[in-house]
């Protein structure tokens, strides 16, 4: 007996190593967690990455301008226009564009759009992943609506390619603003039904309250930003505090969380996409005529009736388009928006007298939430992992870029 007694003194326990995904559902994608657990409390969460590099940011330097807007829509492939957004914007920075109101407007609408497109997605794949399925069909309902908007001006559902530099490629079609006036209208009532169905759901409320709790001083240690921040009570928006666009002319408010847990972080997201409702409403009652990209050819394309009758901008049309812009001086320049995940931003530099984007770097808001991971998920169950990967919201085409 004593021997045994003296035999545990000396014994060590060892944590059991678990791997999760990247072929697990509730991964979000191609996520390798390695997970130490001492029974089923989670010790350590160590997030693998590294099963999706394509080299974006080194592609972008070896193409013109104008070519890089499609890399854009297969960063984070739910929020497309998003990042066609942030793009345009940094290089019209470069160049000092400043294009029309209407391209402006349309511009604000798409980028709405999409941030419901995102929050539909993020909101009720959280939801399967913790068990409730219905809402994810709901939501793929309205999401067909929305992606259809998305053809009917690009001619693509999911890779647009529509934001251009010095406005959009084209204008809207006939009856797209009544119809997705008619889809406002209705899309309140879908929102209202998921909130029916989670909202004071006891078993929802019971896995996301107290999951994950963050402060903000380590948020803003981490470099978080977008819902994490105002889930902890900053009222920290890039569409209000540094507007671009006609942000500044719409009125909207900033949804705030008090606890900073799972739970502030998808009523927050509801909310988003209530004023993101809003601003859609307001932009196609103040939608003026007039442009939709600048009248510039060394930067966009002259139409088509013009091309027909003055060889001149048939030959500068080719020319502009097969060299692209040409940068006239060496230039830097960061940008940032208020994408549906945080804060997205392209660093860009340019070189004197050349076509070709000499330095890319991508700031992506999935890639610091996912390093917080480890702290959001110390000392909580395995279980609690699923939703707080859930509520982070990752895309794995921005992260691994």
């Amino acid at each position: 007996m004593n021997n045994l007694i003296q035999l545990n003194q000396y014994k060590k326990l060892k944590n059991f190593t678990l791997n999760f995904g990247p072929q697990h559902p509730a991964a979000h994608g191609v996520l390798r967690l390695i997970l130490q657990l001492n029974g089923e409390f989670i010790e350590k969460a160590d997030p693998h990455i590294g099963l999706l590099h394509r080299g974006t940011e080194k592609l972008m330097e070896y193409k013109n301008a104008t070519q890089n807007i499609p890399y854009m829509d297969r960063l984070d492939y739910v929020s497309m226009m998003s990042q066609e957004h942030g793009y345009c914007l940094t290089i019209e920075n470069l160049l000092n564009i400043s294009i029309p109101l209407r391209a402006q407007y349309i511009r604000v609408i798409f980028s709405e759009i999409t941030r419901i497109l995102n929050h539909l997605l993020a909101v009720t794949t959280h939801a399967l992943d913790v068990g409730a399925m219905t809402p994810f069909l709901w939501a793929f309902e309205e999401r067909e609506k929305l992606l259809e908007f998305y053809e009917r001006v690009s001619g693509a559902r999911m890779h647009a390619a529509y934001f251009r530099i010095g406005g959009i490629a084209f204008d809207l079609p006939i009856n797209l603003i009544n119809d997705i006036f008619y889809f406002l209208n209705s899309f309140s009532s879908r929102i209202d039904e998921i909130e029916e169905l989670l909202t004071n759901n006891r078993i929802w409320k019971n896995r996301l309250i107290d999951i994950g709790i963050i402060n903000y001083v380590d948020l803003l240690n981490y470099g978080a930003s977008g819902v994490f921040l105002r889930a902890a009570g900053i009222p920290w928006d890039l569409r209000k505090n540094i507007p671009y666009e006609i942000y500044n002319l719409i009125d909207f408010e900033i949804p705030l969380g008090i606890k900073s847990d799972c739970y502030d972080r998808y009523l927050i997201r509801i909310e988003e996409m209530r004023q993101s409702v809003n601003i859609i409403y307001q932009c196609i009652n103040n939608l003026p005529l007039g442009l939709i990209k600048i009248n510039n050819y060394k930067f966009t394309a002259p139409p088509r009736s013009l091309m027909k009758f003055s060889m001149e901008s048939l030959i500068h049309h080719f020319k502009f388009f097969s060299t692209n812009i040409i940068f006239p001086k060496t230039l830097w320049n960061y940008k940032a928006i208020e994408a549906p995940k945080g804060e997205f931003g392209l660093f860009i530099k340019t070189i004197k007298n050349s076509n070709e984007i000499y330095k890319a770097h991508i700031k992506a808001p999935g890639f610091l939430h996912l390093s917080m991971l480890n702290f959001l998920s110390t000392n909580h169950l395995l279980a609690d992992v699923v939703t707080i990967i859930g509520t982070s919201d990752v895309v794995f085409g921005e992260i691994d870029r």
